[in-house]
Order: structure tokens, then sequence, then C-alpha cells
């Protein structure tokens, strides 16, 4: 009888899932989720993987974007045609930024001076001043442009023109077009290497991924233009793309083929295609460029690929039709969005146990708004930003 609650007291605190590192009475962790349905934003606080608030903000809100120096967040709210600044510390909206029509995805500069915003319905890209809070300039680009990226350098804004089949390269310096290129069918998502020297861009319609240079200057002062470099071959509708860290190589999601494709970024060639699951949409690589991670929209699912090994590892089932994903600041918890079950499934990442062999496990389920869009996570010390 006296060993019974023994034995359970052992068992809990071997099985118990590990809490985040204490940072801190000053130190916060929060997970941002717009809610497209709802209005909302949902804020959960990953010190006790709790819902910390619910922030109303715009109409149908769908990108969401954190700012690397300071403690704000940017929320894209397509049906009102404006942009919510969220003040991380207070969790409450502080000021409305209008932009033009259907925005869906907002970028922030590096410095964290200034945003881009491109909309789908005006053709152009609007490009806010974060200190002032006030549109720079609206700069005139293709036809339904989808994603504005900033080059890490700041140099440039790359923008994937959907319904004209071309790529608009800002200058963001004198904020006008210096070139428009005419790429595959219908591009989307963009990515950016770290020494912003090359863009590449899917393209959903032609199950290609262009490489693109950008312009930059040699240390002998000569100017190589902005060019296209190759086509590449990928699965079928290719949704998203997400780039190691280190640069190497570059992972693409490909909806229609139930795939990934990786992409060797130095020499501009497709290295493999592996099996995944069904219809994957997004994907995120941990910060040692060791595992990716995709969510199966088709079959309510996360898998695990162990880069180095080069192979799925693991499958771990979460809520229905889950599409955005976040990582924690330690690396060991996966925020899941499911998109249709309204909630966010937590998945820990731990070490091996004799009597828990797994490496990954289910801590939770939060539920949130209606329609959870898009993820992000800010970890800061309060009164300072603290870089992700």
């Amino acid at each position: 009888m006296v060993s019974i609650p023994l034995l359970g007291g052992l068992g809990w605190w071997y099985f118990r899932e590990q809490a985040l590192p204490n940072y801190g009475p000053a130190y916060r962790e929060y997970a941002y989720i717009t809610n497209g349905k709802s209005n909302t934003v949902s804020v959960i606080d990953l010190r006790t993987f709790q819902l910390a608030k619910t922030i109303p903000v715009g109409t149908e809100p769908t990108g969401v974007a954190a700012n690397g120096r300071k403690n704000e967040i940017y929320v894209v709210n397509t049906g009102s045609n404006n942009v919510s600044v969220i003040d991380a510390e207070k969790n409450v909206v502080v000021a409305t930024i209008g932009v033009h029509g259907k925005p869906y995805f907002i970028d922030v500069s590096e410095d964290g001076k200034r945003a881009y915003v491109a909309n789908s319905a005006s053709a152009n890209v609007s490009v806010i001043d974060l200190e002032s809070r006030l549109v720079l300039g609206n700069v005139r680009v293709g036809s339904g442009p989808g994603l504005a990226r900033v080059s890490p350098d700041g140099a440039t804004v790359v923008v994937s023109n959907r319904n004209d089949n071309t790529v608009s390269l800002i200058d963001a310096k004198s904020l006008r077009v210096r070139s428009t290129l005419p790429v595959c069918q219908r591009p989307e998502d963009i990515a950016i290497l770290a020494d912003s020297s090359k863009a590449f861009v899917a393209c959903s319609g032609s199950s290609q991924v262009g490489s693109i240079a950008l312009e930059s200057s040699k240390e002998s002062g000569e100017l190589n233009g902005d060019r296209v470099l190759a086509l590449l071959d990928v699965g079928k509708t290719p949704v998203s793309l997400a780039l190691k860290p280190d640069g190497g190589e570059l992972i693409v999601c490909d909806f229609d083929s139930d795939s990934i494709s990786i992409i060797e970024t130095a020499n501009n060639e497709v290295g493999s295609s592996t099996l995944i699951g069904q219809h994957p949409t997004r994907g995120v690589v941990t910060r040692d460029n060791s595992r990716l991670y995709t969510s199966n929209f088709g079959s309510d699912s996360v898998a695990v690929y162990d880069i180095d090994l080069g192979r799925r590892i693991a499958t771990v089932s979460v809520g229905s039709h889950p599409d955005g994903l976040a990582l924690s600041q330690d690396q060991n918890y996966l925020l899941v969005l499911d998109t249709q079950a309204g909630d966010v499934t937590v998945i820990q990442k731990r070490s091996p146990r004799k009597l828990e062999p797994t490496e990954y496990s289910l801590l939770t389920m939060i539920p949130v708004g209606v329609q959870p869009n898009a993820i992000v996570v800010k970890a800061f010390m309060v009164g300072g930003a603290r870089k992700r």
C-alpha cells in the first residue's frame, strides 16, 4: 500500500515533460497566432504552455512577423487592408497602419527599421517606417504580388508576382524597381541566402524553383546585374521553402507529390527527393541544421526528417489540417497550427530513455481561434529585445 504512491511518484518524475529553462523574472517567450476567422491574435506563454491572451486586431488577420530589434509584433489584416502593431511586453495593439488592397504577408528588415507588405489586389508593395509607424511609399510591381521578402543586408526586396509569372527586385534605398524578371509559373514563396547574393522562388504552377542572382558589387567595384540563373525541376506544386541556417541546402515542400526536394544552393542542383507525408505545406529547420520538420496537411501529421541521415525518422500525429510551424527558443518544442481544428499542437523533443525510447512526444494541444493562419515566436527580456 505504501509503495503504490511512491512508485506513482517515481513514474511521474521519470515520464514528466521538462519545462523551459528559467531565464529569470524579466524573461518572456510568447507565440503569436493569427486567427483568420476570429479577427484575433492568440498569445501563448511558452514558459507555461497556456493561452495568455487573445488580442482583437483587424479583419481576417493572416501574416505575422516579429521585430528582432525591439519588442513588437506586426499582424497583416487582409480584410481591412492594414497592419496591427502589438507591444509584446504589454500584449496590446498600440498602432494600426493602413496599406493597400489584400495584403497577406509582412517581412521585417534585420535592423528592425522597416517592414514590407505585398498588396496582392493593388499590384504594389507598401514600405513601412517602423520607427514613425508611417508608410514611406507604395512601390508598383507586377500583378498579384503574394510576398515581399527583404534581403539580409537590407538592400533588396524580392517580390513574387503570382499573376504574371515574374519577380520584381526593389532597390530598398531608392524605393524603385530595378529589375523585373520572368521566372516560372505562379511564383510564391521566397528564400534569400544570408550573404544576400541569391534568391530562390517556388513556382507552384510549374513544379519548379527559380534561382536568381541579386545585384551586388564586387571588391573591384564591378556591378553584377540581377538575373535568373536556373529553373530547377522539383515535385508537383512546390508551396514553401525552408532554408538551412548554414545556407547550404534549401528544402522544398512539394504539396501534390507528397515529398520534399533538397536543392544544393551553391551549384543550383536538386540533390534528392524524399516522400515525407500527404500534402506537405510548411517546413522548418533546427538551428543546428540537423532536423527538418514538415506539416503534412493531408495526413494530419508532422514528419521529422534527419538531414544528416537523409531520411524520415518519425511521424507524429497532430490535429486536423496542420500548416504553420514554429520552434521555441531552446528548439525543444515544435508548435503546429491545426487550421481546421483551431488549435496549436505542442510537440516535445527529448532524450530517449529506457522506458520511453521515443524522441518526440505530444505535450499538449491549446485551443486558439477559428482558422489559425500563421505563427511567430518572440523571446525577449522586458525592457530590451532578445534576438532569436
